[in-house]
């Protein structure tokens, strides 16, 4: 059994600003959204079995207490804004697991996800669909992998070493001296990847660091660390099983209408048809 998790909100931003640079800025107004759909349904196409999509229905956190520099939804295209919710429904309809999650984030959401499924001894591997760094902690060995959609690459815990320099269980460190631009938070100032890497790779986690490394900046870095520390504890499922894909509601033929995209609905069907009688375990 293959398990799928998908960042939603990284496709909806990829097929948005995909989109608008194809049509010379101008925008269809669920253009995105229907490019996540053909997305998550060309996978199942493929042979995806056991699915399951994440997507920031809010997208300030409870990080956002932490640090008043994280990222907010200030300053994001209300033409993609507004397609969050629509792309959730569709989803829904379409037959798919959905978290939407508020208080915490969508890269929560499939941590919490990896985490439940990797408990479960009929799961052989979970995927988790974007190339977003942050996830890099999640990955075990080659059961928990990364794959980056746009370079076909899979990155297992080898991958993540060669890319980092670091071990998967340090990318939280690594990222609180680093910093990431794209979450809000800066890292430590004069520290790089290749210093962070090496202090990590001399010392360990951050909390072992010498009192001389950081300094009075040890505080900062581990608060950074909590901000880049991925939530593993939301209850999104009981069992694998759930997110069995099981064919598209009737309702999905509808809201492919409304969305402009008909086609989905027949697409959904004829790849519902050409499943075995017993979804097999991909």
């Amino acid at each position: 059994m293959i398990v799928h998790l998908v960042d939603g909100t990284y496709e909806l931003f990829r097929h948005f600003y995909g989109l608008r640079r194809a049509a010379a800025g101008r925008d269809r107004r669920f253009g995105a959204a229907v490019g996540v759909l053909n997305t998550v349904l060309q996978m199942i196409a493929d042979g995806a079995t056991y699915v399951g999509v994440a997507t920031d229905h809010v997208i300030e956190s409870f990080r956002n207490e932490l640090w008043a520099g994280y990222k907010t939804g200030e300053g994001v295209e209300p033409a993609l804004l507004a397609q969050f919710e629509p792309l959730e429904d569709a989803l829904r309809a379409m037959g798919v697991a959905v978290w939407a999650m508020v208080e915490l984030e969508a890269d929560d959401a499939l941590a919490s996800a990896a985490k439940i499924a990797s408990n479960d001894p009929r799961v052989q591997q979970i995927c988790i669909w974007t190339p977003d760094k942050d996830l890099s902690q999640c990955v075990v060995g080659d059961r928990i992998v990364q794959v980056d959609r746009r370079s076909k690459a899979v990155r297992d815990a080898h991958g993540v070493r060669s890319k980092f320099g670091v071990d998967p269980e340090l990318i939280p460190d690594y990222l609180a001296l680093v910093g990431d631009a794209s979450d809000g938070y800066p890292g430590i100032r004069g520290i790089g990847a290749k210093g962070a890497a090496s202090l990590l790779t001399r010392y360990g986690k951050i909390e072992c660091f010498p009192p001389e490394v950081l300094g009075d900046h040890q505080p900062l870095a581990l608060l950074f660390k909590k901000l880049a520390t991925l939530r593993t504890d939301a209850k999104l499922f009981a069992d694998v099983v759930e997110l069995e894909w099981r064919g598209p509601t009737a309702e999905f033929g509808i809201v492919c209408e409304r969305l402009g995209a008909s086609d989905l609905f027949a697409r959904a069907e004829r790849a519902h048809a050409r499943r075995p009688k017993r979804a097999g375990l991909s």
